[in-house]
């Protein structure tokens, strides 16, 4: 069951690959962890529990970040963070890149993308750092 959900999302990722150019090379996880802070831009806190405990009020419809890193390669984060319904066609979390299919998405927000290209990067960067505990 699991290698057909991993052919899958193999199938998912390579399509829309090439509407994001490549990942930046200055990606920068401190500015990522900021944008997924941040209430005006990537706000992932609003639906995602993250290992942040000085930041109260965390979502929990959407996964846990917690080991994030761990669990998905930077270029499954990318897709995610850019295209999440192309993965899960039932996700109410927004693609930060495309404008279309939107729900549910603020006036000013309806045809721009939430987040640039570099922002993703850099949120991916972040999300990749997110590791489970070692004991």
């Amino acid at each position: 069951m699991r290698a057909a959900a991993v052919a899958a999302l193999g199938l998912v990722l390579a399509a829309p690959a090439a509407m994001l150019p490549p990942p930046a090379a200055a990606a920068d996880a401190e500015r990522g962890k900021a944008l997924a802070l941040n209430r005006q831009k990537g706000f992932c806190l609003l639906c995602h529990p993250a290992p942040i405990p000085e930041e109260r009020f965390q979502g929990d419809i959407g996964p846990d970040l917690a080991g994030a890193g761990d669990r998905w390669s930077p270029a499954e984060l990318r897709e995610r963070v850019a295209h999440a319904r192309r993965v899960n066609p039932a996700s109410v979390m927004p693609s930060y890149a495309d404008t279309r299919d939107r729900r549910q998405v603020g006036a000013a927000w309806h045809d721009r993308p939430l987040l640039t290209g570099a922002e993703i990067d850099d949120v991916v960067a972040w999300l990749t750092t997110l590791r489970a505990p070692r004991p």
